[in-house]
């Protein structure tokens, strides 16, 4: 009779260790995440501020020279997105964004919302307001949020080495100490200047191509053989010609 109690009690302890356990794995990724919580499983066909949000973390991985709309619609082109950050990650490959995919976001991603390798104190060593450019500054902090998720889709891609940030939003007043282009991507925070390190400058230019960004700049154009810029503008426009771009 004794045995038989003892048994009971030990099967009920390791039944609440068990839940407890349970629940601490199924909270973690609200727990451990300030910027942005998943509530639901996405797939094609869905829309809403939960895939727009979904959007900006895989912006990295539409393609090459393929850009996806941040438009909160889950088409053909964002469920292909997700497809490659999942193979990217080695997830299951399904194109469908649920715990597991989420999971791995949470992973890249701090607090505030910026992923892991990269800050906004880096993309913009013009002023701390984002004020000044050519759009209101939450657009600009907004573009470059954008901006970063795709240098994290290409940093992972070059073996998870640093990629060296020398610049990236400017106000008009910035922009104009440094002799930038009246209307250059920098304004409106959607762009980012490279600088060699771990990777060449060529290595840097090429591999763009696959992330999303549809403006290369790099050497052999003028005013950019120290630098490759990468940035989001309406149409395709590469050119870094000793690189064979």
């Amino acid at each position: 009779m004794h045995g038989r109690i003892a048994r009971l009690l030990v099967a009920l302890l390791v039944g609440l260790a068990t839940s407890v356990v349970v629940g601490t794995v199924v909270a973690a990724p609200a727990q451990a995440d300030g910027c942005y919580t998943w509530g639901r499983t996405l797939s094609q066909g869905d829309s809403g501020s939960d895939v727009r949000q979904l959007q900006i973390r895989v912006s990295g991985y539409p393609g090459y020279g393929n850009v996806i709309a941040i438009d909160g619609v889950y088409g053909p082109a964002t469920k292909a997105a997700v497809t490659r950050f999942q193979r990217a990650y080695g997830l299951a490959v399904d194109g469908i964004a649920g715990p597991q995919t989420f999971g791995k976001i949470y992973d890249l991603q701090d607090n505030d919302c910026t992923p892991a390798n990269f800050s906004y104190a880096e993309l913009n060593n013009c002023n701390s307001s984002w004020a000044g450019g050519r759009v209101s500054a939450a657009q600009a902090k907004s573009n470059a949020l954008v901006s970063m998720w795709k240098l994290q889709a290409m940093r992972h891609a070059l073996g998870d080495q640093p990629i060296r940030v020398t610049s990236g939003f400017r106000s008009v007043a910035c922009n104009n100490r440094v002799g930038g282009a009246s209307n250059s991507r920098h304004l409106y925070g959607h762009a980012a200047d490279l600088g060699a390190g771990p990777h060449s400058l060529c290595t840097l230019a090429k591999r763009a191509r696959h992330h999303g960004f549809r403006g290369i700049l790099g050497p052999g154009f003028p005013g950019h053989n120290d630098h490759i810029h990468a940035d989001h503008r309406s149409s395709r426009y590469w050119d870094a010609p000793s690189c064979g771009i």
